[in-house]
């Protein structure tokens, strides 16, 4: 398995000395600012520190107790001088948190970082950053919605929908273009499929024709003469469909490291058998649908992990935790956190692995993207 982040988080108490111990420093005469080049890091090493500790997110703030790139404890970050830039490190550039972690190295040295420090190289001697923390931040270019897809027409729809296996009413929904989305499906087939929307079965045939039936337009009388016709109403912009009941995203940031089938590494079976997600150590995973947790512990090479089996037969594993919220045995909803996410077992750095499964064991793995798409999970 492999991921963007480098490493497991040790406590804060091993990574930042306290305010008391910086404070007799500073009486001691050690300089709290202005660290020479004997005493510094690049840019390019601190850019490493950062990958190792936050996966290179110089905004992360996860509600560990940790911010920014260099993942600063609040303490350190007012201590240090920090408040001059930002309330808190995930709030200030990146050029002010490289800019205070120079004054934490020259102090604290690169035990600062205990663990990052030997991965990226980080010691005291290396050359002085060339970094403009008092600059302005550079705007961010906003990022443009693509124009929504044109309805189909309603010939381009068939008139009935055979269940097969794996299908959702969100994904039949939209794959045929039925407008008001899976619940106007559901309203209309609802004698068909039953009390819960989550559970449709193959051989079900399901209409498609109620929402043309529903909003076909009204036939009005022609206006009379002395009457001026009233203006047509601006059309309704059709809202974002919603995901389908009991799914949610197993975390908060869907952003994918190692994609599902990526070939190489060293994999069993010769091919990354799920999707990983590069997020820090302790954040929360949660439960991509409803079901019952079949196995809750140490998984070997995929560390501390959790597989949930799910009423449409599929099963959802979430590997590499650093601590359990489940037990086997337990019935889960989807949403509910199992876990937070770690670096246990086989990786070289903190992230979510997630897999989804046509049988519990290794080896019956099916695409997990596809799988939360097919559900209205957008990645």
């Amino acid at each position: 398995m492999s991921a963007r982040g480098r490493h497991r988080r040790p406590s804060a108490s091993a990574r930042f000395v306290s305010h008391a111990t910086l404070v007799i420093a500073s009486s001691a005469g050690v300089a709290l600012v202005g660290a020479s080049g004997a005493q510094a890091a690049s840019v390019d090493t601190w850019d490493k520190v950062a990958e190792c500790e936050s996966s290179g997110n110089w905004k992360a703030n996860t509600g560990n107790g940790f911010f920014g790139g260099l993942q600063f404890t609040e303490s350190t970050w007012n201590a240090f001088g920090g408040t001059k830039y930002a309330p808190r490190a995930d709030q200030a550039t990146k050029d002010q948190q490289i800019a205070i972690a120079e004054e934490v190295l020259a102090v604290q040295g690169p035990g600062a970082w205990p663990v990052c420090s030997g991965k990226a190289g980080l010691t005291k001697g290396g050359a002085a950053p060339e970094i403009s923390p008092d600059a302005a931040p550079k705007p961010q270019p906003k990022k443009e919605k693509p124009a929504p897809k044109p309805a189909g027409g309603e010939g381009d729809r068939a008139s009935t929908y055979t269940v097969v296996p794996g299908d959702s009413l969100y994904g039949i929904a939209e794959s045929h273009d039925v407008r008001g989305g899976w619940q106007a499906l559901y309203k209309d087939n609802r004698e068909t499929v039953g009390d819960d929307p989550r559970l449709i079965l193959p051989g079900q045939k399901l209409s498609l024709d109620g929402e043309r039936e529903h909003r076909a337009a009204p036939k009005h009388a022609a206006p009379k003469a002395a009457e001026k016709p009233a203006k047509p109403a601006a059309p309704k912009k059709a809202a974002a469909p919603a995901a389908a009941p009991g799914f949610s995203a197993p975390v908060g940031d869907l952003s994918i490291g190692t994609p599902y089938h990526q070939a190489g590494g060293s994999w069993s079976s010769g091919y990354h058998t799920g999707v990983d997600f590069p997020v820090p150590t302790g954040t929360p995973v949660k439960s991509v649908a409803d079901g019952e947790v079949v196995s809750a512990g140490q998984g070997g090479s995929y560390g501390n992990e959790v597989v949930i089996r799910h009423a449409d037969g599929k099963y959802s594993q979430y590997a590499h935790l650093s601590q359990l919220s489940v037990s086997a045995g337990q019935t889960v909803k989807g949403g509910q956190q199992l876990g937070l996410s770690g670096a246990t077992g086989n990786v070289s750095g903190p992230h979510l692995h997630l897999e989804v499964r046509t049988g519990q064991g290794y080896g019956s793995d099916i695409d997990p993207v596809a799988y939360l798409r097919s559900h209205g999970i957008n990645l």
